[in-house]
């Protein structure tokens, strides 16, 4: 069990969740309103391990090496019958770093302005062809992972190592770049992250990516028989750190934002989809301080409550949480990407939650609607 709680960063612990709440659990609710199950063919993949929320991985920790598989598991997006649901992918092409449990998105690689990380991608269990593609970093040509003008691929049975260098602060993107259209949309993507060096941290700081889908797609790779093309390419499934509401609440499967009264909290939104997502935070002002790894002058920034994502960037915001303490939305303001199937609310939506409310009535309903049972 792990002892995490909330989107991936520094939130609370499991012990100071339990507390919180008062260490009761929260019945599951279940209900058939517009189901969207898309799990028609995972029976015959049940032997296929299930993806886990992504992890950090602090890589000056590991002597500035990390290696990276493509594993073929199964991923639920939101598994209970209520609010739009079952949602789940019956295949995708998740990373794994080391020996942790695979995840999509793929695990936060964190290192340090100046250092280099020795990335390998360890393709010798795999049945498709890879690469690694770092944005945010000054590379060298061989390095770029782009097969068609690198000439560098790694297939079936090869291993690769890739060197990065952590030369440009910010917060990236990592993905596969072989035939890619289809690799990420299998899930193949993850965050880079280059703490500039004496790196002040927030008092919470979480990492966000948002993802549109086409479930075509991974149904069409596990085997199903569907019609899809590229060029016609309909998003149906909209998630934050793979998962939609309400499964974005589950505070250990999920992405809430637990904060206290008082605290700074520093956000980094990655998008990893194909489309433009307008991210809102509700009673929440937030200045926009970082872009694609550019700090923004202080003289330039300004409060707002919406900023627009497209894709492939990174912003990252700080706000102050000196809300009314209570439970308040974050979301994707284009309302159609708010639902699952034609159910709303779901799909691109999580909440920042004041550690203040987590004993109330509301909020233990709403972990019920999560799965979430204590």
């Amino acid at each position: 069990m792990t002892d995490h709680i909330g989107a991936p960063g520094t939130g609370i612990s499991r012990r100071e969740y339990l507390a919180a709440t008062g260490g009761t659990g929260a019945a599951v609710l279940a209900g058939c309103q517009s189901p969207m199950n898309l799990n028609s063919k995972a029976a015959a993949q049940s032997d296929l391990p299930t993806t886990s929320p992504p992890s950090v991985v602090q890589v000056d920790e590991q002597g500035g090496e990390v290696t990276l598989r493509s594993v073929t598991s199964r991923h639920p997006v939101h598994p209970l019958e209520s609010m739009g649901g079952p949602i789940e992918f019956p295949q995708v092409w998740a990373f794994q770093a080391d020996d942790r449990e695979p995840s999509v998105p793929g695990p936060i690689l964190r290192t340090t302005e100046g250092n280099d990380m020795e990335v390998t991608l360890d393709n010798t269990d795999g049945s498709h062809a890879h690469t690694l593609h770092f944005h945010g970093s000054h590379k060298t040509w061989e390095n770029d992972g782009v097969p068609t003008t690198t000439g560098i691929r790694v297939d079936p049975g090869e291993k690769h190592t890739y060197t990065i260098p952590a030369n440009v602060p910010g917060t990236h993107l990592y993905h596969c770049h072989y035939q890619t259209n289809r690799h990420i949309d299998m899930g193949m993507y993850g965050i880079f992250r280059v703490d500039p060096k004496g790196y002040e941290p927030a008092d919470k700081e979480y990492f966000m990516t948002v993802k549109d889908w086409d479930s075509r797609v991974p149904r069409q790779m596990n085997g199903e028989d569907v019609d899809y093309s590229p060029r016609q390419r309909n998003p149906d499934v909209f998630t934050i750190n793979g998962k939609s509401l309400p499964r974005t609440l589950h505070p250990e499967d999920g992405s809430p934002m637990i904060v206290d009264s008082g605290d700074t909290v520093r956000l980094h939104f990655v998008n990893a989809g194909y489309m433009s997502h307008p991210l809102h935070t509700h009673n929440h002002r937030f200045r926009l301080v970082e872009k694609d790894g550019g700090q923004i002058p202080e003289a330039a920034q300004y409060e707002r409550d919406i900023t627009n994502v497209a894709p492939a960037e990174r912003h990252t915001i700080e706000f102050e949480a000196n809300a009314d303490p209570g439970i308040y939305l974050m979301h994707c303001h284009k309302v159609d990407h708010a639902m699952n199937g034609n159910f709303y609310p779901g799909g691109m939506v999580s909440a920042i939650v004041y550690r203040d409310v987590m004993d109330t009535d509301i909020f233990s309903e709403l972990m019920g609607h999560a799965g979430y049972e204590g």
